[in-house]
């Protein structure tokens, strides 16, 4: 058997183009010519799914892969893997999880996807950021010496960010009526979100490396290739509208509320998320602050008004 790159949530939102970028990868690649691509996820009939098992050197496998063991790493002879683990109570358990049995399957390499850079620390009120901290702290560690590692430190999802800002427009064209814009960021703060697919496009040059060895244990920031401040959104808005939007509200965190009244974790955990866009708001997610090596490997190339207006036609 081929030795195989395991991808987490190959259906997930960066997920997908890790898959497609290193399939394209096994047929130019010396490196990867040798091995096959294992796109993990809950179903394997999901449209996404299906899609990925056309690309050549991709096997799809259902399996959920809080449950993958050492045992089943080596006997799919997984040596290198990506994960983007969700932003749960239960994250640092999981992920650990997943990671510790990495390292006694002796996987070479992984790719992880953590979160806003400055959020990275052990006082960050918001838990996952804390959680992103602690598996990073994790794989630093002596003991984890043996598995090679890269934490792509990802500013806020394009999608995640604009979803208010489509739902007006949406709404404004059915009804003609506005409703109040939300928006996440503030009025002038820059801001570099990024979409998800230039995330994998980084996270897939990465697993290709012949000698990950210089990305070893390296924590890379990643915006997108430029900023938006929040009048700047509404600015977009109007242009899609044709009119004057008449009632903004910036720094809004009802998406919070609405995260916690839909999840099973507990509320007051949850409810930290508003924490997490505080940094935004302070200027310190602009997209000056990419890491220069993710620029030298696959720069992200999507821009604000590319995903918002591919949004709009969903």
């Amino acid at each position: 058997m081929a030795p195989a790159i395991l991808i987490v949530g190959a259906t997930g939102n960066t997920g997908r183009s890790t898959v497609e970028i290193l399939s394209g990868f096994l047929k130019t690649s010396s490196v990867l010519s040798s091995h096959r691509i294992i796109a993990l996820t809950r179903s394997s009939n999901g449209s996404v799914a299906q899609e990925l098992a056309k690309l050549p050197g991709v096997e799809v496998i259902e399996k959920n892969w809080v449950e993958i063991t050492p045992d089943w790493l080596r006997d799919n002879e997984v040596a290198r893997a990506f994960i983007a683990s969700q932003p749960q109570v239960a994250q640092f358990t999981e992920e650990s999880t997943f990671l510790v049995a990495a390292l006694q399957a002796a996987v070479k390499y992984v790719v992880r996807i953590s979160t806003t850079a400055p959020n990275v620390r052990p006082d960050c009120v918001a838990f996952y950021a804390r959680s992103h901290w602690a598996l990073e702290q994790l794989l630093s560690s002596p003991e984890f010496e043996p598995l090679q590692w890269t934490s792509l430190q990802a500013n806020s999802f394009s999608q995640l960010y604009l979803q208010t800002s489509a739902e007006f427009v949406k709404q404004y064209r059915r009804t003609g009526k506005q409703g109040t814009l939300r928006i996440v960021g503030s009025a002038d703060a820059p801001l570099g979100i990024i979409d998800p697919y230039d995330v994998g496009v980084v996270a897939a040059h990465l697993l290709a490396q012949k000698d990950p060895t210089p990305h070893n244990k390296a924590k890379y920031i990643l915006n997108g290739p430029e900023d938006i401040s929040g009048h700047q959104v509404v600015e977009m808005v109007e242009q899609h509208i044709g009119t004057k939007v008449e009632n903004v509200i910036f720094k809004d965190t009802t998406f919070a509320d609405v995260y916690a009244n839909n999840s099973p974790g507990p509320k007051n955990i949850i409810l930290t998320l508003k924490a997490s866009v505080e940094v935004i708001w302070q200027g310190l997610c602009s997209a000056s602050t990419t890491s220069k090596q993710v620029l030298e490997l696959a720069a992200p190339k999507i821009t604000p008004a590319e995903v918002f207006k591919r949004m709009l036609e969903e």
